[in-house]
């Protein structure tokens, strides 16, 4: 059985732009269209529905900030061509696009030790290596050493491509990626509690 994006995306609750979001990042395969509609199988409607939340109580900090993002979309930018997130891109320019420039509190981010990328609430990336950041003359901040830990490619079986040697980063990448993780903001990026106790 086949979804339309409007009834997929009431399946699963949320506005039908944000389903969107996951349609143009390629993370859903299988896909196909009747006439200039997208249509989306039942199956990976539910598999999106029924995935859990992020385990963030595994996480030391007390809060991690999250950087919620928006599909992949070209840039003239010097030091990278693209931000957001997509599927399509290579690791070097998925790490460029996600590294920074962010209004957020720098050392708030850093303490955190790790910072999920979301899109419309799951998480697609995982970027480490924070420690270090640099400001821009407008206030923003970025990360120019942030490893990426890992990525999805397929949200919906879910498919990961671990990117990192390190073996912190691939067991962060293995417990976030592909995980629910809501986070309210007015801005790129969100600091939500790990419910860490001590």
């Amino acid at each position: 059985m086949l979804l339309t994006t409007g009834q997929a995306a009431e399946e699963l609750g949320c506005a039908v732009t944000t389903f969107r979001r996951l349609v143009q990042a390629g993370l859903l395969p299988g896909l196909s269209r009747r006439g200039v509609r997208v249509m989306i199988p039942l199956t990976a409607v539910q598999s999106l529905s029924a995935r859990h939340h992020a385990a963030l109580d595994r996480i030391e900090a007390k809060e991690i900030a999250v950087v919620r993002v928006n599909a992949a979309q070209r840039v003239g930018e010097p030091d990278r061509a693209w931000i957001g997130f997509a599927t399509s891109l290579t690791p070097d320019d998925m790490i460029k696009a996600l590294r920074g420039w962010w209004r957020c509190d720098a050392a708030s981010v850093a303490a955190g030790g790790v910072l999920p990328v979301t899109l419309s609430g799951y998480v697609v990336a995982v970027l480490t290596g924070l420690e270090r950041w640099e400001t821009n003359n407008q206030g923003r901040h970025a990360f120019p050493d942030a490893r990426l830990a890992g990525y999805i490619t397929d949200l919906a079986a879910p498919q990961l491509v671990i990117t990192s040697p390190v073996d912190a980063d691939q067991r962060l990448a293995k417990l976030l990626l592909g995980a629910r993780l809501t986070s309210h903001s007015g801005g790129a990026i969100a600091y939500v509690p790990t419910n860490t106790t001590g």
